[in-house]
Formats: C-alpha cells, sequence, structure tokens
C-alpha cells in the first residue's frame, strides 16, 4: 500500500491544477494512506486564511487525511539537524551573493558563455565555495557543494524510475552533468532556516512516504533530492511525476490564475463531482 501526500504551500487559493494533483496522489494512495502537509516555510507570503481555504476545497473535493497536519514551519530544528549533519561531512558552504551578484558573475565575459539553467534558475558560478561554515553570518544562505557530496557519495551517476514519465526505464544524470547543470544549490534560505530541497526530503522521510506524486515541472529537481537522501541516509521513496493543468494557451495554472480558483467553482454552484469528472476523475 502507498503513502502519498499533497503539499501546497498557502500563499493563495488552490486551483484546478492543484485539484488534479490532490486528487492523483489520494487516488496512487487507495487502499493506503494519503496526507496533507502544509509547506509554510516562507513566511512573509503565507496566510492562515490560505491555510484554512486549502482544507475547504480539499473536503469540498471528497478527500480526507490524518490529523494532526505538519506544517514545515514548525519543523525548523529537523532542518537544522540535517544541515548540522551535511556541514558535518563538510558538504555545504555559506553564501552571501544576492540574484543580482550571481547575474553579474554570469554576465561576466571571461564566463564565454550564456548561463546554464537549472532547476532553480541560472547554475550557481561558485563565487563563495571557498567560505567556510565557520564563517557563516545571519545574512548568508548555505549551499551545497555538489561535486564534494558526488564525490562522497562516490557516485559516477545519478539515477532514479517514475512510474509515469517513461515508466520501466530509469533517468540517469552523469555526475559531471549534474555539477554542471544542477549545481551548488541552496539547503537553507536566509531568513528561513531551510529550502524546498532540503525540507521536502526530511518531511518525506519522517512521514514515511512511500510514493511521491507531483508535477513533471518538478521531475529535474527528483536528481538533487535523490542525492541528499542518499547524503542523509533516508529511504529513497518512489516516483510519479504527472501532467500539468493548462489554460486555454498552453500556460501552466499559478495561483495568481483567480480565475480558475476553485473557491469562484463553488460560488458559481458547481458541484465537486463536476470538477472531478472535468480533470478526469
Amino acid at each position: 500500500m502507498n503513502r502519498t501526500r499533497f503539499a501546497p504551500s498557502p500563499t493563495g487559493p488552490l486551483h484546478l491544477g492543484h485539484a488534479f494533483a490532490a486528487l492523483t496522489a489520494a487516488r496512487l494512495a487507495d487502499p493506503g494512506q494519503f496526507l496533507l502537509r502544509i509547506e509554510d516555510i516562507d513566511q512573509s507570503r503565507c496566510r492562515p486564511e490560505y491555510e484554512a481555504l486549502i482544507a475547504q476545497d480539499l473536503r469540498w473535493l471528497g478527500l480526507d487525511w490524518p490529523q494532526p497536519v505538519m506544517r514545515q514551519s514548525e519543523r525548523l530544528p529537523a532542518y537544522q539537524a540535517a544541515l548540522d549533519r551535511l556541514a558535518a561531512l563538510g558538504l555545504t558552504y555559506p553564501c552571501r551573493c544576492r540574484r543580482a551578484d550571481i547575474r553579474a558573475a554570469l554576465s561576466a565575459p571571461q564566463e564565454g558563455a550564456a548561463p546554464v539553467i537549472g532547476p532553480d534558475g541560472p547554475v550557481y558560478p561558485g563565487t563563495c565555495r571557498h567560505r567556510r561554515m565557520a564563517d557563516a553570518g545571519p545574512d548568508d544562505a548555505i549551499r551545497l557543494n555538489a561535486a564534494r557530496a558526488l564525490n562522497h557519495l562516490g557516485l559516477d551517476e545519478v539515477a532514479f524510475h517514475d512510474e509515469n514519465v517513461t515508466p520501466g526505464l530509469p533517468h540517469r544524470l552523469s555526475a559531471r552533468d549534474f555539477v554542471a547543470g544542477v549545481g551548488d544549490i541552496v539547503l537553507a534560505r536566509r531568513g528561513m532556516g531551510t529550502s524546498y530541497h532540503l525540507s521536502v526530503v526530511v518531511d518525506d522521510a519522517d512521514q514515511g512516504i512511500t510514493l511521491v506524486t507531483r508535477g513533471k515541472d518538478l521531475l529535474d529537481s527528483t536528481w538533487i533530492h535523490i542525492i541528499l537522501q542518499k547524503l542523509l541516509e533516508l529511504p529513497v521513496p518512489r516516483y510519479h511525476h504527472h501532467r500539468l493543468i493548462r489554460d486555454e494557451h498552453g500556460k501552466r495554472l499559478a495561483k495568481r490564475d483567480d480565475a480558475r480558483a476553485l473557491r469562484l467553482f463553488r460560488d458559481e454552484g458547481a458541484s465537486a463531482a463536476e470538477i472531478r469528472q472535468a480533470l478526469g476523475f
């Protein structure tokens, strides 16, 4: 039996894309267990009213989940413990670079080529890689030294299977391509104490998630999560990256797209059965 989760951020109302993701997770859990997790590490954008609306929308769709709900804002000690473990292995360093600094470094004439775009945007050029964790300040982010991490694991490549995207065939990425195309990802953003990549790996392990369901737009992030799971000696779940719900122009739905918010469909008299049918459930 599968244990799955739906992990939205309470930064806006849920839309049809979220409904599809939640229903997919619940369907693939059956007859196992479907969990709700609130990813609220960005306290500057998260709102209690949106968290309440998430629960209303999901229950309207006919979904249920165990209580209490895990909230990332209550789990900072767990993320710090993971960071401390990686730091003890000598795999992290503090980074003071802002986005403008990174853009400037990547556009310098000596670089000679267009920036490589990874799962989190332009691959970090390594400006602060020489810094030591002992020199970290309160305004620093914490990054993973990708090359050192892969060397520590003794990996020539990273591989994982996805049950929906080319099922049965492994997705492979060489260690060299990981360093060049993913790079030194942020493990803890300044002022937050963690990042999506670190927290999702720690949370999935602590909740015993056996099947991670999420959109295909996060497929490339899975390379990062596999590396972190191995470094932290955590279980590696199975993965199912599902299709994305798009608008009439082919654009992926975003939270700012209020026209497709579930609460508006409810207010206009749509039934949950109609929404489920429209999404293929």
